[in-house]
């Protein structure tokens, strides 16, 4: 089963795509806050996403850039421009395709198909996809995900680079600087929000069985100690 995000501020519109969608045994979700559009597709890692331009608050470009900052899961957009500088923005801002309304709902269903098939089916290119691997922890950097053992657990686009940092570095502390660099580049952040982003990182290495071993230096930075070799020789 694969997952559909649908980003339509039109009810009927985005009800009529999860209907079909969920017809052909899919997942499809339709976004409800346009202020949180980054946010829900973070926490849904969706396998397609359909874009309106015209939204509430910001446009179907400006979120399809925010989009493409995470992931590179196929974009179609969908509106009712149909000029060609519009079909050319989509393009130029990351998406994959581009359908007009009013359209068929068959050929929207058959370029979902299509992008399904290339990123993740029989057309997909196969290559070995970085990781970071120690004493039998695995972050797999391009899906997003870790293991240790038979436990995998999905994580965030921050999670991920947060973990390979402190995975990078084991047993050496990481200071917080180079965290922040990492995380938000030249961006202020507060300590808060560091401090946030440790607490769901340990949070996805309990849900794996790896406990106490994300450090906390204080007024330095951050240490991952590998207190799970005996966890994944079990």
């Amino acid at each position: 089963m694969y997952t559909v995000l649908i980003i339509e501020d039109d009810p009927k519109i985005a009800g009529l795509l999860k209907s079909h969608i969920e017809r052909y045994g899919d997942r499809a979700v339709i976004v409800e806050d346009f202020e949180l559009v980054l946010q829900q597709f973070e926490l849904l890692q969706p396998h397609v996403v359909l874009m309106d331009i015209n939204l509430p608050s910001y446009d179907g470009y400006y979120w399809c850039r925010q989009i493409r900052s995470l992931s590179t899961c196929p974009i179609l957009f969908i509106s009712a421009r149909s000029g060609k500088m519009d079909q050319v923005m989509a393009l130029e801002n990351g998406a994959d395709d581009y359908i007009t309304k009013p359209f068929e709902h068959e050929i929207v269903m058959a370029k979902i198909r299509s992008q399904l098939r290339r990123v993740y089916g029989d057309y997909a290119t196969r290559h070995e996809e970085r990781k970071v691997e120690l004493h039998g922890l695995t972050i797999f950097l391009e899906s997003m995900e870790m293991q240790l053992g038979e436990q995998k657990v999905q994580l965030t686009k921050k999670e991920t680079i947060l973990l390979e940092t402190l995975l990078r570095r084991s047993p050496k502390l990481v200071s917080r600087e180079t965290i922040l660099e990492k995380l938000w580049d030249d961006s202020f952040v507060d300590d808060n929000t560091l401090s946030v982003n440790v607490t769901r990182v340990r949070k996805r290495l309990n849900e794996i069985g790896i406990t106490d071993a994300l450090e906390t230096v204080r007024g330095s930075g951050y240490r991952l100690n590998s207190n799970w070799k005996d966890i994944a020789r079990t």
